[in-house]
């Protein structure tokens, strides 16, 4: 059972990190990918995506971050 949990989160994993290398943005979580929300009444711009409607995965920021220190440690 634990092995078979074990190779199903490699290929979780696996499909993410490949999700991430393919489509690296995704639809703002807050306006759902609208670029604005309604505030009082009114359509405000989204304040966490300031209305480019995208985010940037997780996993990406992630891999972003540990090439910039590879990077920066190999100079």
């Amino acid at each position: 059972m634990v092995l078979a949990m074990t190779a199903a989160l490699f290929v979780w994993l696996g499909g993410y990190a490949v999700l991430c290398a393919v489509k690296p943005f995704a639809l703002c979580r807050r306006c759902r990918g609208l670029g604005e929300i309604q505030r009082f009444g009114k359509p405000r711009l989204c304040p966490r995506c300031h209305g480019d409607r995208l985010r940037l995965r997780l996993g990406r920021r992630a891999h972003n971050a540990w090439r910039r220190t590879h990077e920066a440690g190999t100079r």
